[in-house]
C-alpha cells in the first residue's frame, strides 16, 4: 500500500539549517554598501525551503532504485565532463556553467551522486567489505568524478570527494590493513600530484602554508587576511555589519571561501562556539536518524549526507585557522551561492522523507503482526 501524500518535515533538522543561513546572510550583508548579496541569498533560501518541502514531502524511496543511482550518477559524469568543454574559466577553473545571472556548479550534484551510489552499494555489500573487489569498484566510481573535478582544476571540491569515500568506507566497517594500504596509497597519490598534477599556484598555497610568513603580500595573503580576521574577533566580536577586515575588502571572498573568519570577527569566540554548536545539534541529529533507520540504504545515505557536512565545516574552518592549506571550500548553508544551498536542504528533504517512510512501514509491520497478519 501507498502512504498518502502529506505535508512533512523535521523541525529538529531544519531549525539548525535556517539558523545557519540566516547567520550566514548576516555576516555576508555590508548594511552601509551597496551591492550587497545578502537579499539574493534570501531568495536562493526561499528556494531551498521550498526544496526541502517537496523532498520531505514525496515518498524519497525512488533513489534506492538500481537505474535511478545510475541515472544520477552518468548525468553527475555528463555535466562535469561538458564543463572541461562547454565552460568559461572562472578565476582560472572550469567549475560553473552560468545562464545569465544565476550559475550553477556541477560538482554539487555530483556530490549527491556519489552519496546515493555509495549507498546504495555499500547496504548490499557493507558485510563484505573485508573483500578488496569492493574497495576498488566503489574507489573507481569516487576517483572518476574527482578527476574530473581536479581538471577543473578544483582542489578543494576534489579533497571533498576523496573525504566523503573514505568516511562512507569507514562507517561500512573497512579492516585497519586496509585502512594502512588506503594511506599507503594516499600518499603515493600526493607525491604524484605536486610533481605532476597540481599547478603552480597550488604548490604555492601549500608552501605558503607550510611557512607562513614567506609570501604574504602573494599566495599568503588570503590566509594571511583570515587569521587576521579571526585574531581580532577576540572574545565578542566587533558586532555585526562591522567586521572591517571583511566590511573594507582586506579579506577577499569574506562571503563564501572566508565567510567563517568574517563571521568570527563579527562574532567573536563566544559566536564560533555557538556556531558550532549550532552544527552539533545538526550533526547529532543526523546520526540519530542513521541509527533508527529501517533499511541500510537510509542508514548509509543519512551517514553519507553527514560526512559531507562535517567534511566541508572541518576543511573550511581549518582553512581559515590557518590549519590547512588554502583551496577554496564553502562551508554548509552560510556561504553566498545558490547550487551548494538548494542541494544542502534538498539533501535533508531526503533524510526527513525517508525516515518518515521508514516510521510508517514500521508502523504498519507491526499493526499487521498485532492483527496476526502475513
Amino acid at each position: 500500500m501507498v502512504p498518502s501524500l502529506r505535508f512533512s518535515y523535521d523541525w529538529t533538522l531544519l531549525l539548525p539549517a535556517v539558523t545557519l543561513s540566516l547567520l550566514g546572510i548576516l555576516t555576508i550583508s555590508p548594511f552601509i554598501q551597496e551591492g550587497s548579496l545578502a537579499p539574493r541569498q534570501l531568495v536562493w533560501l526561499a528556494v531551498a525551503l521550498v526544496v526541502y518541502v517537496g523532498f520531505s514531502t514525496f515518498d524519497m524511496r525512488v533513489i534506492r532504485r538500481t537505474p535511478v543511482v545510475m541515472a544520477l550518477y552518468a548525468l553527475a559524469f555528463s555535466l562535469l565532463a561538458s564543463l572541461l568543454l562547454f565552460a568559461d574559466p572562472v578565476l582560472g577553473a572550469r567549475a560553473w556553467f552560468s545562464l545569465g545571472p544565476i550559475s550553477f556548479q556541477p560538482a554539487d550534484l555530483a556530490k549527491f551522486a556519489l552519496i546515493v551510489l555509495l549507498a546504495k552499494y555499500l547496504s548490499r555489500r557493507h558485510v563484505e567489505i573485508g573483500d578488496y573487489r569492493h574497495i576498488i569498484i566503489s574507489g573507481a566510481y569516487a576517483l572518476t568524478l574527482t578527476l574530473l573535478i581536479l581538471v577543473e582544476p578544483d582542489m578543494g571540491n576534489a579533497i571533498i570527494f576523496g573525504t566523503l569515500w573514505l568516511g562512507m568506507m569507514l562507517v561500512s566497517g573497512i579492516s585497519k590493513r586496509h585502512l594502512a594500504v588506503l594511506g599507503l596509497l594516499g600518499l603515493i597519490a600526493a607525491s604524484t600530484l605536486w610533481f605532476g598534477g597540481l599547478k603552480p599556484y597550488q604548490r604555492a598555497r601549500i608552501v605558503s602554508f607550510v611557512n607562513p610568513a614567506s609570501d604574504i603580500h602573494g599566495v599568503g595573503y588570503n590566509a594571511y587576511q583570515a587569521k587576521i580576521a579571526v585574531g581580532s574577533g577576540e572574545w565578542f566580536g566587533k558586532g555585526i555589519g562591522y567586521g572591517t577586515q571583511s566590511k573594507l575588502r582586506f579579506l577577499p571572498e569574506y562571503q563564501t571561501d572566508f565567510i567563517f573568519a568574517a563571521f568570527a570577527e563579527e562574532w567573536g569566540f563566544i559566536g564560533v562556539t555557538l556556531l558550532f554548536l549550532v552544527y552539533g545539534l545538526l550533526f547529532a541529529r543526523l546520526i540519530q536518524i542513521a541509527r533508527a533507520a529501517a533499511t541500510n540504504f537510509d542508514a548509509f545515505f543519512t551517514l553519507g549526507v553527514l560526512i559531507l557536512f562535517a567534511s566541508h565545516v572541518t576543511i573550511h574552518a581549518g582553512i581559515n585557522l590557518g590549519l590547512l592549506p588554502v583551496t577554496g571550500t564553502t562551508i554548509p548553508f552560510m556561504s553566498s551561492g545558490g547550487s551548494h544551498l538548494v542541494l544542502e536542504f534538498a539533501v535533508l528533504g531526503i533524510v526527513t522523507s525517508l525516515a518518515r517512510q521508514g516510521r510508517i512501514a514500521t508502523r504498519d509491520l507491526s499493526a499487521n503482526e498485532y492483527l496476526g497478519g502475513s
